[in-house]
């Protein structure tokens, strides 16, 4: 089963079990997904590597709104944000340990043969695409920049 077959079936589920959270979350998955699938040199094909993309964007999107949110002394709202958040975050393949993460980088390093600062957009390049999904950029940018420098 793919994605968007995925999603359709559980948006069936959450309005059979009338959870409007979860329902909405969903039908804000499906529309991204549509709007993938029918973009300019999509060919009506959604891949896995752009389903964990908009996935993962979505779920930073809410928890940056969240934050402003909060800012604004709105917990309300952040917390319907956090809990889209947390429901799209369920589709996502499990997050990266902070050693898994090293460890990752150590081989991509090796692979793309890097060996100072210099050489971070060569490991940035092939890292957002391998853990795309499984850990956020800013961290991923971090631990490279981290790990180059020694």
């Amino acid at each position: 089963m793919d994605w968007f077959d995925k999603i359709t079936a559980d948006i069936k589920s959450a309005m059979l079990a009338k959870d409007k959270v979860r329902l909405e979350s969903l039908r804000g998955i499906k529309k991204e997904f549509i709007e993938a699938k029918t973009a300019e040199g999509a060919g009506g094909v959604l891949t896995d590597e752009a389903a964990l993309k908009i996935l993962a964007k979505m779920v930073k999107q809410r928890r940056d709104t969240a934050i402003i949110y909060k800012e604004q002394n709105r917990p309300e709202l952040a917390e319907g944000e956090l809990a889209e958040a947390a429901i799209i975050e369920e589709y996502l393949p499990k997050a990266l340990t902070d050693e898994e993460l090293t460890e990752a980088l150590r081989s991509i390093i090796a692979e793309v043969g890097a060996s100072s600062p210099k050489d971070m957009g060569k490991v940035m390049g092939v890292a957002s695409k391998r853990l795309a999904g499984r850990a956020e950029g800013r961290a991923i940018s971090a631990k490279v920049k981290e790990l180059l420098a020694n």
